[in-house]
């Protein structure tokens, strides 16, 4: 597991004072994915149009260009605005494959200080049941401190 404290320590250093949503997309992407050899790919889907998420910045293969809020893993933190933390990808309804490697994966809401649905985070790996409630709970307050900021 990440050192999660000096993982948000970097990141609000490198973040700080900056307010587009792309470059600190950017950066907060790179610093997740490189501190932990779980994380396969990492990167975000962008709220772009109504019930729709289309590929942001990211770290890894390929991923998908849209994903609807109907469809997969990342659809359905968008939908419900909740955390999802999927220990096995193949018994998701409607997982999306984007990569075949995946076997589980980790996608968080991402909100803007006003409170809108602006993304979902996503990280997946290619080791079954890779994440657990801490990595949501230390993901989430980096998201909420990047992003939602005033």
């Amino acid at each position: 597991m990440p050192d999660y404290t000096t993982l948000a320590k970097t990141i609000q250093s490198l973040t700080e004072g900056e307010d587009d949503p792309v470059s600190l997309m950017a950066t907060v992407t790179c610093e997740v994915h490189h501190s932990d050899d779980r994380f396969d790919w990492t990167g975000f889907y962008r709220v772009t149009g109504p019930e729709l998420l289309k590929i942001g910045p990211y770290q890894g293969g390929h991923g998908c260009l849209q994903i609807p809020f109907s469809r997969g893993v990342c659809g359905a933190a968008a939908r419900t605005g909740e955390v999802q933390l999927v220990a096995d990808v193949d018994v998701f309804p409607g997982h999306i494959a984007c990569a075949s490697s995946t076997r589980s994966e980790l996608v968080l809401p991402v909100r803007n200080a006003a409170g809108d649905l602006i993304a979902v985070f996503d990280i997946d790996s290619d080791q079954p049941d890779a994440f657990s409630q801490g990595d949501a709970d230390a993901l989430s307050a980096i998201l909420g401190d990047v992003f939602a900021r005033p």
